[in-house]
C-alpha cells in the first residue's frame, strides 16, 4: 500500500467515529468548557480553598480553649514506703502500684498583636478577590483559544470542498487526456501529469481531513470530552457583510480592555495587597498581649481522702496577662519589610507588563484584522478573474487549443486565489470577533 492509499484509508478510519454525531456550535462550545474544562474547575476549587483560609484568619479573633487530661500508673515493686507528693501535699503509701489522674481546662485569647490578624483578614479578602480574577482570566482564554479552533475547523472544512471540486476537475482532466492519447492528440507524458495532478488534488483532500480530524482533537480537549465521544461542529460560512463590517480603533478597544480585563484588575489587587503585606511586616515591631487562664484538677489512688475529696480540694483555677515586647528579633521584622517592599516593586512590574502584553495583543488582532480585510477584496476580485480563466483555459485545453504546461499552470492560480480568499475572509472574522471580546462583548460567529 502506497502513502496515498495509506492516508486515505487512515483518514476513513479516524471519520468512522463521528459519522452521526451531534454538531457543536462555537455557543455551545464556550458554554460546555466553561462548566466542565479542568483547568476553570481547579481555578473554582482555589476560590472556595481561600473562603476556608479566610474564615480561619476570622476565627484567630477569638479566645482558644482545650482540654487535657493525664493518667498515669505507677509500680515500686522494692519499696516499703513511699512518700509522694502531689498537689502540695505529702502522702505516705506502701501501695506498689498506685494511679493518678490530672486533667486541665485552657483559654488564650490574643487580645492585641499590632493589629495584626484584622490585617489578614483584609489581606485575605485581597487574595481571594485575586482568585476570582485569575479564575475568570482562564475562562476567558479558554474561549479565545476555543474561538481559534473553531474558526480554524470552518476555514479548514471550506478549503477542504474546495480541493474536492479541483480534485473532480483534475479527475475530469484525466479521463480527457486518456481519450485524447487514444485519438494521438495527447502524449503520454502529458497524460501521466495528468494523472498526477488528480492523484496530488486527492492527496491534498486527504491531507486537508486530517488536518481537520488534529483540529478536532485539540477542541475536543479543551472541552475535556474522551476519545470517545462523538464530536463535529457547525457553523455558517461568513457573508461578505461579516467580513467587510467596520473594526473597531485599536485605541479604543484597549481603553476597554485595561477598564474591564481580569489580568488587569488582578494585576491592580496585587499592588493593594503588596501594600497590606507592608503593612502587616512593620506591625511585627509592635508588642503582643495576651490574656490565659487555666482550670486543674488531679486525684491520685494513694491518697487518704476519697477520688470526690480529692477533685474538690485539688481545684486549682489561675488567670494572667502576658505582654510580649519585641526587642531584638535578629532582624527578622526588618528583613519582612524589606521583602513585602520588593514584593509591591515586582507587582508593579508586572502590572506594566500585563499592560503592555494587552496592548500588543490587540494590536496584532487589529492589524490581522485589517490586513485580511484588504486582502480579502483583492482575493475576491482575484478569484472571479482566474475563475474566468480557468474555465477558458480547460476549454481550450479539451479542444487541443492549450497544453498541458498552461493548463497546471492555471489550475495552480485558481488554487492560489481560491484558498486566499478563504483564508482571509475567516481570518478576517476571527480576528474582528475577538477585538470585541477583548472589548469586553461575548464571541458570536
Amino acid at each position: 500500500m502506497n502513502i496515498k492509499h495509506f492516508l486515505v484509508v487512515f483518514a476513513f478510519f479516524m471519520a468512522l467515529p463521528m459519522m452521526g454525531q451531534k454538531q457543536w456550535t462555537l455557543r455551545e462550545c464556550l458554554d460546555y468548557a466553561l462548566q466542565h474544562n479542568i483547568q476553570i474547575q481547579k481555578g473554582r476549587v482555589a476560590q472556595e480553598e481561600g473562603l476556608v483560609a479566610l474564615r480561619q484568619d476570622q476565627a484567630a479573633l477569638l479566645p482558644s480553649l482545650s482540654f487535657a487530661t493525664a493518667h498515669n500508673v505507677g509500680y515500686r515493686p522494692f519499696e516499703q514506703s513511699t512518700a509522694i507528693v502531689q498537689n502540695g501535699q505529702v502522702t505516705q503509701t506502701s501501695n506498689k502500684v498506685t494511679y493518678s489522674g490530672n486533667y486541665g481546662l485552657n483559654a488564650n485569647w490574643t487580645v492585641w498583636n499590632g493589629g495584626i490578624n484584622q490585617k489578614n483578614i483584609e489581606a485575605q479578602k485581597l487574595q481571594n478577590q485575586i482568585t476570582e480574577l485569575s479564575t475568570q482570566q482562564s475562562e476567558l482564554s479558554i474561549q479565545e483559544q476555543i474561538a481559534q479552533l473553531y474558526v480554524q475547523i470552518l476555514y479548514s472544512t471550506e478549503a477542504m470542498k474546495v480541493n474536492q471540486q479541483l480534485a473532480q476537475t483534475a479527475k475530469s482532466q484525466f479521463e480527457r487526456g486518456k481519450e485524447m492519447q487514444r485519438q494521438g492528440q495527447m502524449s503520454k507524458a502529458d497524460v501521466a501529469q495528468l494523472e498526477a495532478q488528480w492523484k496530488s488534488a486527492e492527496y491534498d483532500i486527504v491531507n486537508s481531513e486530517i488536518q481537520i480530524l488534529n483540529y478536532k482533537r485539540q477542541l475536543k480537549a479543551l472541552l475535556e470530552l474522551d476519545l470517545n465521544e462523538p464530536f463535529d461542529v457547525t457553523g455558517n460560512e461568513p457573508t461578505d457583510e461579516q467580513v467587510l463590517a467596520p473594526i473597531p480603533s485599536a485605541q479604543s478597544i484597549y481603553q476597554e480592555a485595561v477598564n474591564s480585563r481580569p489580568e488587569i484588575k488582578s494585576a491592580e489587587l496585587s499592588i493593594d495587597a503588596a501594600d497590606m503585606n507592608i503593612d502587616i511586616a512593620r506591625r511585627g515591631f509592635y508588642p503582643t498581649i495576651g490574656i490565659s487562664a487555666s482550670a486543674g484538677d488531679s486525684h491520685y489512688s494513694a491518697s487518704q481522702d476519697k477520688v470526690g475529696r480529692q477533685m474538690k480540694t485539688n481545684v486549682n483555677l489561675s488567670a494572667g496577662v502576658n505582654v510580649s515586647v519585641p526587642i531584638f528579633d535578629n532582624r527578622r521584622n526588618k528583613s519582612a519589610v524589606e521583602r513585602a517592599k520588593f514584593e509591591k516593586l515586582n507587582s508593579e512590574l508586572d502590572l506594566q507588563d500585563r499592560k503592555n502584553s494587552l496592548s500588543s495583543t490587540i494590536e496584532n488582532y487589529w492589524l490581522n484584522a485589517n490586513s485580511n480585510q484588504q486582502r480579502f477584496l483583492s482575493a475576491r476580485s482575484r478569484v472571479e478573474s482566474q475563475e474566468t480563466s480557468y474555465e477558458l483555459l480547460d476549454a481550450q485545453f479539451k479542444n487541443g487549443l492549450k497544453n498541458i504546461v498552461e493548463l497546471l499552470q492555471g489550475r495552480d492560480n485558481l488554487v492560489s486565489a481560491k484558498q486566499d480568499e478563504l483564508q482571509s475572509k475567516y481570518l478576517t472574522l476571527l480576528n474582528m470577533q475577538l477585538l470585541k471580546f477583548y472589548g469586553g462583548k461575548v464571541i458570536d460567529m
